[in-house]
């Protein structure tokens, strides 16, 4: 499976703290999510995308 919320990250230049802290949660969680370990809410989902300024789909969607 796999999403790229990781790559997205590294091209914004952000640290996994710094996307957790934009969006209020742990660095943990951001590790989790991008080891696809942990199944983030549409609402977090959502909130990455924004802070990262890329749809869902670029996160998420397998080609």
């Amino acid at each position: 499976m796999g999403n790229r919320v990781k790559e997205h990250r590294v091209e914004k230049n952000l640290t996994q703290t710094d996307l957790a802290e934009a969006i209020g949660v742990t660095r943990q969680t951001i590790g989790l999510i991008e080891a696809d370990k942990y199944n983030p809410s549409l609402k977090l989902c959502i909130a990455i995308a924004r802070v990262l300024c890329v749809t869902l789909n670029d996160l998420f969607w397998e080609e």
